[in-house]
C-alpha cells in the first residue's frame, strides 16, 4: 500500500530567526486544507533537526512554545550536539 504524498501548509510564522549570531529555521506547518494541529520544528545550520513530540492547536501557540524554549535555554540549543527532545 502506498500513502500520496500530501502538501503541507506552512504557517506565516515560519521563518529563519537569529538571536545571539545564532541563525535557526522555524517550521510550522500542517497538512494542507485540513484542521489538524501544527507540528513545530526547528532546523538548525547543519541542517539538524528538532522536532516536538507534541502539537499545539495553533500556529501561535507552536511559535511561543519555540520562544519559550529559546528564553529557558538560549537560541544555541538548538546547536548543540546533545540530542534535545520538547
Amino acid at each position: 500500500m502506498t500513502i500520496p504524498d500530501r502538501e503541507l501548509e506552512f504557517s506565516p510564522l515560519s521563518g529563519r530567526v537569529t538571536r545571539d549570531g545564532v541563525t535557526v529555521q522555524v517550521h510550522i506547518y500542517r497538512f494542507a486544507g485540513t484542521d489538524e494541529e501544527w507540528t513545530l520544528e526547528v532546523v538548525d545550520h547543519e541542517d539538524g533537526s528538532t522536532v516536538w513530540e507534541n502539537s499545539f492547536d495553533t500556529d501561535v501557540e507552536a511559535y511561543e512554545a519555540f520562544e519559550q524554549c529559546v528564553r529557558e535555554g538560549g537560541i544555541r540549543t538548538f546547536t548543540e550536539d546533545a540530542p534535545t527532545q520538547h
